[in-house]
C-alpha cells in the first residue's frame, strides 16, 4: 500500500513538472517570437534587407532549439527554487506534524533561512512553535492534574479500606469502633468534596457555568458566610475581627462569590493556630469594593504564593490532610469569571492577607 502511494506521488511530481515546463515553454515562446518578429521587421526595414525563406526558416528552428533549451533550463531552475523555498518547509512542518499528533510536544521547526527571511513559511514556523509549546504546557498540567488527581482520590481511599478492614476485627470495643467509624467518615467526606471541587472547577474551566447577577449587600453575604463557621472558630478559641462598611452594593453572582468567601474563610481558620486571630475588612475605594480576609497562621513564603492559585498546589504540607488543593484554584477562576481581581500578601511565622477586588453599585441602596 506504501509503495503504492509512493508510485502516485511520484507520477503526480512528473505530472506537476511537464504543466510547469509547458508552461515555461508557452510563455518563452510567445515572447521571443514577438521579439523576433519586431526585430526582423525593423531590421528589414532599415537595412533594407529582404529575408530569404530559406534564412527565415533556419531562424526559426534556431530559435525553437533555444526555446525549449530555456524552458527546461528555467523548469529545473523552478524545480530547485521549489525544493527549498516549498517542498523542504513543508516537509519539516508535515514531519513536525506527525511528531505532534503521535504525542511528542517537544518538537521545535527552526526558521528558514534564505535570500528572504521574511516568507510566508517563517509566519506559519512562528505560530506552529508556539502552538506546540502550548500544547507541551497543556499536556504538562494535564498529566500533573491527573497525577494529583490520583494522589488525592489514593489516600481516603486506602483509609477507608484500611479502617473498614480494622473495624471487621473481633471483639473490638465501641470506642474503637466509633473511632473507626469517625474515621471512614471524615475521609469519605474529604473524598466527596474532592470530587465536588473538581466537577465544579471543571465546569467552571469549560465556561459551563454563567454568571447569574443581582443586586445584593456585600456586607450581609460576608457576615452570613463567616457565622458558617462559628463553631470552628470557638472550637479553636479564635480571636474575630471585623470592619464592614454599611451599605456596600454589587450586582453578581451571590452563589459563585459565596463560594469564595466559604473557601477564603475555611482557609484563615485552617492555617490560624488555636488562640489566633483572623480579620474581616470591607471597605471602598472609589467605584470598587475591597475586602480583607486575614489570618496570623503560618504564612506562605513567596515561591509558595506564585503558586498558590494553582490546582492540587499546597505550599503546607502539614495542613495536607485537611484540604485538597483546590478551593483557591476554584476562587481564582471565579474571579476571571465575574471580574474581580485576587491578590495575596503573606510572610512566613505572621499570617497571610487575601485582598479581593470588586466593582461595586454606587446606586445600590436606592
Amino acid at each position: 500500500m506504501k509503495a503504492h502511494n509512493n508510485a502516485d506521488f511520484r507520477i503526480a511530481k512528473m505530472l506537476r513538472a511537464a504543466r510547469r515546463f509547458a508552461s515555461f515553454f508557452l510563455i518563452i515562446s510567445f515572447t521571443v517570437t514577438c521579439c523576433m518578429l519586431l526585430f526582423l521587421m525593423t531590421f528589414q526595414s532599415s537595412a533594407k534587407i529582404e529575408l530569404t525563406k530559406e534564412n527565415v526558416a533556419l531562424a526559426a528552428k534556431l530559435t525553437f532549439v533555444n526555446v525549449i533549451l530555456i524552458s527546461l533550463l528555467f523548469t529545473i531552475i523552478d524545480e530547485i527554487r521549489r525544493w527549498f523555498m516549498v517542498s523542504r518547509p513543508v516537509k519539516h512542518i508535515i514531519a513536525a506534524a506527525e511528531k505532534i499528533m503521535n504525542g511528542d510536544f517537544s518538537v521545535r521547526i527552526q526558521p528558514i533561512i534564505g535570500v528572504d527571511n521574511d516568507t510566508g513559511f517563517n509566519v506559519i514556523i512562528d505560530y506552529f512553535n508556539r502552538m506546540s509549546e502550548e500544547l507541551s504546557g497543556i499536556e504538562t498540567l494535564r498529566t500533573d492534574f491527573i497525577a494529583n488527581v490520583s494522589h488525592e482520590l489514593k489516600t481516603p481511599l486506602a483509609v477507608i479500606q484500611n479502617y473498614g478492614t480494622m473495624l471487621q476485627t473481633p471483639d473490638l470495643s465501641d470506642e474503637k469502633r466509633l473511632e473507626y467509624a469517625k474515621t471512614i467518615t471524615v475521609s469519605s467526606r474529604r473524598l466527596a468534596d474532592l470530587i465536588t471541587n473538581i466537577l465544579k472547577l471543571n465546569r467552571l474551566e469549560n465556561q459551563q457555568i454563567f454568571p447569574q447577577k443581582k443586586l445584593y449587600d456585600l456586607g450581609e453575604q460576608l457576615c452570613g458566610s463567616l457565622l458558617n463557621f462559628e463553631k470552628i472558630w470557638e472550637d479553636k478559641q479564635i480571636e474575630i475581627s471585623t470592619k464592614i462598611a454599611d451599605e456596600v452594593f454589587i450586582e453578581s453572582d451571590f452563589e459563585l462569590l459565596e463560594l469564595v468567601w466559604n473557601n477564603l474563610f475555611s482557609n484563615a481558620l485552617k492555617f490560624t493556630e488555636t488562640g489566633g486571630k483572623v480579620s474581616l475588612v470591607l471597605q471602598t475605594d472609589g467605584e470598587f469594593a475591597i475586602v480583607k480576609i486575614s489570618d496570623t497562621g503560618c504564612g506562605i513564603s513567596p515561591k509558595t504564593g506564585r503558586h498558590i492559585f494553582e490546582k492540587f498546589y499546597q505550599g503546607d504540607t502539614s495542613h495536607a490532610t485537611q484540604g485538597n488543593g483546590l478551593g483557591l484554584a476554584l476562587v481564582k477562576r471565579i474571579m476571571d469569571i465575574i471580574g474581580g481581581e485576587i491578590s495575596v500578601e503573606s510572610e512566613v511565622g505572621r499570617g497571610s492577607t487575601f485582598t479581593v477586588k470588586l466593582r461595586r453599585t454606587t446606586n445600590g441602596a436606592n
